[in-house]
């Protein structure tokens, strides 16, 4: 919970606090630093790019991981902060299942962890995507919050997704968990992007390691590349700064 809040809080300060709203387009695990005391630091801004705010979205070429690229960014390149939050949403997945949200096998369907957890929030069996290892430490209001939130965050429509400051107070426990809408037209929606998504992952198979090509960046037309490069990171370090406690007691 600790390092989900710390990766929410810093997305919240690149769109919402910092001077120039970042998008950073390529949020994930290998992504996210740790320090000694598991404080995490958002790192690799290599592909990162400044909003554009007379606008709203930037068409771009695609840039980042597929598996946690937003769809409407995957599809069409349509770029917005909620791509960001989409790749937030699909980490705390992540970390709360101990899973890759993405699995790649010749002649096999590509499993998709998102798709497993709409599976059981629809049977009511969400406490099942949690890692087993966990056990009796299981904090079930926690892990509750951090999977509706998850899923708020992955919703297939971007306007949808919550900006990551409203993510923050909802797992700092300050705002309500809003409840994630399954209507008919969110779920053929959600189902047309999973399908089209797998389409993108049945690209990769050829691949002689599968593990390796689910982690592998497309920038536009060009040939599959390894994850960006490290650049300068734009936002502070301590979560506990003067910039953190003056949005406490401004907000």
């Amino acid at each position: 919970m600790k390092i989900c809040i710390g990766i929410a809080r810093g997305l919240a300060y690149l769109h919402e606090e910092s001077r120039l709203k970042i998008l950073h387009r390529d949020i994930k695990a290998t992504n996210v630093l740790l320090d000694k005391n598991l404080n995490p630091k958002i790192s690799d801004f290599g592909l990162a790019k400044l909003d554009e705010e007379d606008n709203t979205h930037i068409s771009t070429r695609i840039a980042g991981t597929y598996g946690y690229m937003a769809p409407e960014y995957a599809l069409h390149g349509h770029l917005t902060e909620k791509a960001d939050v989409y790749s937030f949403g699909i980490v705390a997945l992540e970390i709360v299942s101990w899973r890759c949200n993405t699995r790649i096998r010749p002649k096999q369907e590509p499993f998709i962890l998102l798709e497993l957890a709409h599976v059981l929030k629809e049977n009511g069996n969400l406490l099942e995507l949690v890692d087993t290892r966990i056990g009796s430490d299981c904090h079930k209001n926690e892990v509750m919050t951090m999977i509706n939130v998850a899923l708020l965050c992955t919703n297939p429509t971007a306007s949808a997704r919550p900006p990551m400051s409203s993510v923050v107070r909802m797992l700092e426990g300050k705002a309500e968990v809003q409840e994630y809408c399954t209507d008919s037209m969110s779920s053929s929606s959600r189902q047309k992007n999973v399908e089209t998504m797998k389409n993108l992952y049945r690209k990769l198979e050829d691949d002689d390691d599968a593990d390796i090509s689910q982690t592998k960046s497309m920038l536009g037309d060009a040939s599959w590349t390894t994850s960006s490069t490290s650049a300068v990171d734009l936002y502070p370090v301590s979560l506990t700064s003067r910039n953190w406690q003056n949005r406490d007691s401004t907000n």
